[in-house]
């Protein structure tokens, strides 16, 4: 049986090998026949913000489809209904519809936080109402986004959200009345309930062992949750591997899968390290320099590298495709503010597209009509003449898979 192989490079945990059998449509076996082998997508998620497509179009969208599978789109309940009763809920799903097309995860970020939180909900009546409403809130938001989105932060920042005092909210108040487990506890039955086959998330930026305690509580109170969410937004300067994957290690022994969910690298200046909180720091103008953009090309490769390496990490989301409205401000992005593309993104594009992918691959079935196929875990396609069939290969053991290739 001939072998089409991957790269060899790719970590063996984030391979397999598949055994694909041809057929044609009567059921025989495609019997020494030649086909081509080509990957068309990544299990791992390369995740990115879908932000921008929200507000303008998708029309620039193939730079940003070409590295990323994964996008995370805005439901900062303050965005989403700045008036009660009126919200984004067809812009925002008509987006996450166009990258569902496109082969794309969509994720909606968050269900539950305490910051961009709309008005009126401060001057609704009392905790009771907030409560009443929030669940409203998540039910309709996760069900009515059901058919596109099946990947949640069900909650964001709960170390932080009982205590959270830079700028009024409802929320808060209710977490510090009711305590943030019953703020988590929501969250995760309400979405489950609206969307059972949901994936759901808990996120925060505070990895110490506070967040460990509050996930200890979470599950031990009967809580299910699907995925951790680990921030690394890293404007004061890359943490380096061992510090990153130490933090990895200790969120690892959960069981469940880790998705890094905010990365960023700054290609200009550094934030100074005295500042604690990334939102204080406010400065006039913020240039990507040519140094700064070398810097972050190595810390963006050091950092996927590391991540990619590791066998509970399932998803990098990197926190910004341009410097154009970046976050902060930050010169952040992997394109510069007119779309020209920095290092850094020349960078994950050879990892992503190239180091980490498997190359088009010509092979002849043998009597049974089969091939072999090992490579990056991922959505293949096999070819024969100009008939085409999908499969995938899975990490880990080997499987096995019958198909009929068709003429698009």
């Amino acid at each position: 049986m001939q072998v089409a192989t991957g790269p060899t490079s790719a970590p063996a945990h984030r391979t397999g090998s598949t055994v694909v059998t041809l057929v044609g449509p009567d059921g025989s076996p495609l019997a020494d026949t030649e086909v081509t082998v080509e990957q068309r997508s990544h299990a791992f998620g390369f995740g990115n913000i879908g932000f921008d497509f929200v507000e303008h179009g998708t029309a620039d969208a193939e730079p940003w489809l070409r590295l990323f599978n994964q996008a995370t789109l805005p439901f900062y309940w303050g965005t989403f209904e700045p008036q009660q009763g009126r919200t984004r809920a067809a812009r925002l799903h008509e987006t996450a519809a166009w990258l569902v097309e496109q082969g794309v995860r969509v994720k909606g970020h968050p269900l539950v936080w305490h910051t961009v939180q709309p008005d009126w909900l401060m001057e609704v009546g009392g905790d009771d109402e907030v409560e009443r409403l929030l669940r409203e809130h998540v039910r309709d938001v996760v069900a009515g986004f059901a058919d596109v989105i099946r990947l949640w932060d069900a909650i964001n920042e709960t170390v932080i959200m009982p205590v959270f005092d830079n700028g009024a909210n409802a929320i808060t108040p209710l977490a510090a009345a009711r305590g943030r487990q019953h703020l988590i506890r929501l969250a995760f039955e309400e979405a489950r309930a609206a969307n059972p086959d949901a994936t759901l998330v808990i996120n925060d930026f505070d990895l110490s062992p506070d967040y460990e305690k509050v996930i200890e509580e979470a599950v031990a109170g009967g809580v299910r949750i699907d995925a951790i969410g680990l921030q690394t937004h890293m404007h004061q300067g890359y943490r380096g591997e061992e510090e990153i994957l130490s933090i990895v290690d200790r969120f690892a022994r959960f069981g469940l899968p880790l998705q890094l969910t905010e990365t960023t690298f700054v290609s200009g200046h550094l934030m100074p390290a005295k500042i604690d909180d990334l939102n204080d720091y406010q400065v006039a103008s913020w240039p990507s320099t040519p140094e700064g953009e070398a810097r972050q090309a190595d810390d963006l490769e050091r950092h996927y590298r590391s991540l990619f390496g590791h066998p509970a990490v399932e998803s990098i989301t990197y926190w910004g495709f341009s410097d154009a409205g970046a976050w902060l401000g930050a010169p952040s992005g992997l394109v510069r503010a007119d779309g020209s593309p920095k290092p850094g993104y020349d960078v994950l594009d050879r990892l992503i597209r190239d180091e980490w992918w498997t190359a088009p691959a010509r092979v002849r079935t043998d009597h049974a009509g089969r091939v072999r196929v090992e490579g990056v875990a991922g959505g293949y396609a096999v070819t024969a003449d100009a008939a085409t069939a999908a499969f995938e290969v899975r990490r880990g053991d080997e499987s096995a898979v019958r198909v009929t290739p068709a003429t698009p």
